[in-house]
């Protein structure tokens, strides 16, 4: 199930947003995935439906995007339907095959390959990545921000799914337009243990790419009493494509002289 792949260690994330989000929790489904045939709330299908569509989202393949950083960006290539992913950024390659974690650098790598894999993928790819199955939604209390109410939906998972399945998102979205605004999360992925506390990234620059509206970039948002209060840092995006042909067959193995990473 794609959910394998989506519950996030959060705790991490609070630590690489404050410089650059590049670090990730997930866990791994090896096999490939099918459209899941879910009956969303009418809201949330609006939601999907203004970002392009669930429906044509699951029929895409690969989606690749860059995180424009000082220096060498980080090209980011994922597979949609198992999750494989290729991660670049300089000397560093990282990545995940379908069955092992993987690195080749040539120098002092001080990240977390299994944490930095499908991390800003779920990120970037939202509202999309809610739309998996083993997921609960629920309606939540509006979001209010310089004056502005958004509607929104508390996502739950079931039992069992993925590292983290108490780990909760919030997705908020504006009224008028039905497009998304907001996600909150929780982080339980260290503790094991549900937690209160919730953390928000702001979705508000929106372009279309292929045919899907998707971020140009990020915003972290400092928080005090679980709300988002000011802006702590954005992360800009370049290069977004989203296509429905697989990436070529060699550049999401693991590649000649990597590692593996346990």
């Amino acid at each position: 199930m794609k959910n394998f792949f989506f519950l996030l260690t959060l705790t991490f994330l609070i630590f690489s947003c404050q410089q650059a989000p590049a670090d990730k929790e997930n866990a791994k489904d090896t096999m490939a995935v099918s459209a899941p045939l879910i009956d969303y709330p009418d809201d949330l299908d609006k939601v999907f439906d203004n970002h392009g569509s669930i429906s044509k989202w699951n029929k895409m393949k690969t989606l690749t995007f860059e995180i424009v950083k000082e220096g060498d960006n980080q090209k980011i290539t994922t597979d949609l339907n198992n999750r494989r992913e290729r991660i670049e950024s300089g000397d560093v390659k990282s990545g995940f095959d379908g069955k092992n974690y993987w690195l080749m650098a040539d120098s002092t790598y001080e990240g977390n390959v299994k944490f930095a894999t499908n991390l800003m993928f779920y990120f970037y790819a939202m509202p999309f990545v809610l739309g998996d199955d083993g997921i609960n939604y629920s309606k939540t209390e509006d979001l209010v921000f310089e004056a502005v109410s958004y509607p929104g939906y508390r996502i739950s998972y079931d039992d069992g799914v993925g590292l983290s399945p108490k780990d909760e998102y919030f997705i908020h979205y504006n009224p008028e337009t039905y497009e998304m605004a907001w996600l909150g999360y929780t982080v339980t992925f260290r503790s094991g243990e549900k937690s209160e506390k919730i953390s928000w990234i702001r979705y508000n620059d929106w372009k279309n790419y292929d045919g899907f509206k998707l971020p140009a970039s990020l915003s972290w948002y400092k928080t005090e009493n679980n709300l988002p209060t000011e802006l702590r840092n954005t992360r800009e995006f370049t290069g977004i494509k989203v296509s429905a042909e697989e990436a070529p067959a060699d550049m999401l193995e693991m590649p000649e002289g990597a590692q593996v990473v346990e």
